[in-house]
Parts: C-alpha cells; sequence; structure tokens
C-alpha cells in the first residue's frame, strides 16, 4: 500500500451533508465526468484518502478526510 503526505495547497470542496461516497465526492470536485469514470481512476490505485490508496468507490468521507488524486489534494468540508 502506498502512503504519501498531503500536498500543500490543498482545495476545498464543501459538502451538503455530513457524508460523501468516494465517487460522488471526484464528481464533485470535477475529477471525473461521470461515476464510471471513478471506477478507472480507483482501479489504477491514483486515489488516496487520508494518505492512503484506496479503491472503493462507495467509501464514505466525512468532513475533514482528504482526497489526493496524481497532484492536486481536497478537503472534504
Amino acid at each position: 500500500m502506498r502512503a504519501r503526505a498531503v500536498s500543500v495547497g490543498m482545495d476545498y470542496i464543501p459538502i451538503t451533508g455530513d457524508r460523501i461516497k468516494l465517487g460522488q465526492f471526484l464528481k464533485l470536485a470535477n475529477l471525473i465526468d461521470q461515476g464510471a469514470d471513478a471506477k478507472m481512476l480507483l482501479a489504477e490505485e491514483r486515489v488516496l484518502v487520508n494518505g492512503e490508496v484506496d479503491v472503493r468507490r462507495g467509501r464514505q468521507l466525512v468532513k475533514g478526510d482528504t482526497v489526493e488524486v496524481d497532484d492536486m489534494a481536497f478537503r472534504v468540508g
């Protein structure tokens, strides 16, 4: 399992509820166009949640979690 430190210059992405699925968050952050695109991105192990690779599209994110894709970093808000 690959892990790394969260990048500086993180973007804040507000959510309306207390939780959001990882696949939905990727779309909200404009990292993918549709849910099916999340499958490929996750299968390539390019998504880190709180510094660790996660391949579960249905992973529940909560406010304060961090999501990294390639060199971009986001905080769930």
